[in-house]
């Protein structure tokens, strides 16, 4: 059930998901997702199809960016052959060791400027980063080209200025694979849920974090963990993008703006890194009910807005529970339709090409482009949720009592207190969850619990996803 990677389905009050219609692209997707390999056969245009109405060429296609997904988005184009679509350029730094022979009747440069300068029609930036993608994919724009995108960082931080040059040049920019990998999350949202109200989003957006904390919560420690995702290409040399929650944040501020409606400032959102979870915390989430996962939530209530990205508490009966490895899944809280989950493969290069080649069909099918009305936002409202506190203390008497006391004076009410046996006095662990409480109460709390004597490092907080 779970492994279907793509779809999307509503949450019926049976746990079971509906039934969905798929069309010819999500076809497509569907079959190349479901085995390792690259689909057998051409993708084909229905007859009376804009290509074949029109009698129009394909459109010429050039990838910036040879790596991990731009090999895959060229594996696809190449033996899939997608009708309407021809790779006619790759673009990379140092590219004759990047060339490869199966791809036939490719030009291989790395000259940007002249590849920018030839007459593709559409550039497929998979290089990432701000800089210089930003500024191919805006000379590239300008130029009236289209350009299909997995930059993350660049939609988040420019990606309404970036919509409105295409618009005003002519052309159109796609960044369905920027969030979620081959999910269709972006397209779900510009279209099936285009009726309705978003009011709450979370997901699990980082693939890296979830095959780190889903191997943790089977028992591994950390930095084997993340060597590991380092040897196989999950992880980078240096991974603070990830497991800090910027990667996350930059996926996140996307969302809102397609989900809620709302323009921010990724930097005003606040991540939390997933370093500070050890082993001690699966033991008691599990005594809770509960695994830990690294989480971005955004909401909208009567006009303010709060986000967050960091690790939290999730009930084990929670669909974000059953995502392990390098799956994402992201839920969508309608006012109408309720709640809506998209769940699947949000890393690697062959998912991620999935969705690059599923915009470059919706434009070689006369896609227009969407429009979604959004209007600028401060990251300024608070969550009010339960929490799971940890402290390490050289225990001594009174300590739950100072605890008591930091918490009551900002209201906040005591859920339980959890102590396992086993450990040393000197170094004892033990846990403390709080009912529905301010963000911000809750620290001023934890503030005046620093100056305790018997800490032995500061209290780890988490929210806790009910």
């Amino acid at each position: 059930m779970y492994a279907t990677p793509v779809l999307a389905c509503h949450i019926a009050t049976d746990q079971r998901p509906r039934s969905v219609r798929i069309g010819a692209s999500q076809l497509f997707i569907l079959k190349y997702c479901r085995g390792s390999s690259v689909p057998e056969g051409n993708v084909s245009l229905e007859s009376g199809s804009p290509l074949e109405n029109r009698g129009l060429r394909p459109l010429r296609i050039a990838i910036f960016g040879f790596g991990t997904v731009g090999s895959s988005v060229a594996r696809i184009l190449t033996e899939s052959k997608p009708e309407g679509l021809e790779l006619t350029h790759v673009f990379n730094r140092g590219v004759g060791r990047k060339q490869v022979d199966w791809a036939k009747g490719v030009a291989w440069s790395d000259d940007a400027d002249a590849v920018l300068a030839s007459d593709v029609d559409v550039v497929v930036e998979l290089a990432g980063g701000l800089d210089p993608a930003g500024s191919w994919v805006r000379r590239a724009l300008e130029a009236g080209k289209s350009v299909v995108t997995a930059n993350k960082k660049l939609i988040a931080f420019h990606g309404v200025e970036l919509e409105r040059l295409a618009a005003a040049k002519g052309g159109h920019l796609k960044y369905g694979a920027a969030v979620a990998g081959g999910i269709p999350v972006i397209p779900g949202l510009e279209q099936g849920l285009a009726g309705d109200r978003i009011e709450r989003m979370e997901g699990i957006l980082n693939g890296t974090c979830n095959f780190i904390l889903s191997q943790m919560e089977a028992g591994a420690e950390y930095g084997s963990v993340l060597r590991e995702a380092q040897a196989k290409g999950y992880a980078e040399a240096d991974p603070t993008e990830d497991v800090g929650g910027f990667d996350a944040r930059a996926k996140l501020a996307i969302l809102m703006r397609l989900a809620l409606r709302v323009e921010v400032d990724p930097e005003e959102i606040i991540p939390r890194p997933i370093t500070t979870v050890t082993a001690v915390d699966f033991s008691y989430a599990r005594d809770l009910g509960c695994t830990i996962r690294q989480v971005a939530r955004a909401q909208k209530t009567d006009g303010s807005v709060a986000a967050t990205v960091g690790p939290m508490l999730v009930d084990l009966r929670s669909p974000m529970a059953w995502s392990r490895g390098t799956e994402n899944m992201v839920i969508l809280s309608g006012h109408y339709g309720g709640d809506v989950v998209f769940s699947g493969h949000g890393a690697g290069g062959h998912p991620t090409a999935v969705a690059v080649v599923s915009d470059l069909l919706a434009l070689a099918h006369g896609s227009r482009r969407v429009e979604i009305p959004s209007a600028k936002a401060n990251v300024a409202g608070e969550f009010e949720v339960p929490h799971y506190i940890r402290f390490l203390v050289n225990d001594r008497p009174g300590i739950v009592a100072e605890i008591t006391g930091a918490l009551a004076r900002e209201r906040i009410n005591i859920r339980a207190i959890v102590q396992k046996a086993g450990y040393p006095q000197q170094a004892l662990p033990f846990v403390v969850t709080v009912e529905p409480c301010k963000s911000s109460a809750l620290q001023r709390a934890l503030e005046s619990m620093r100056v305790m004597d018997c800490l032995l490092e500061p209290p780890l907080d988490l929210q806790m996803l009910e």
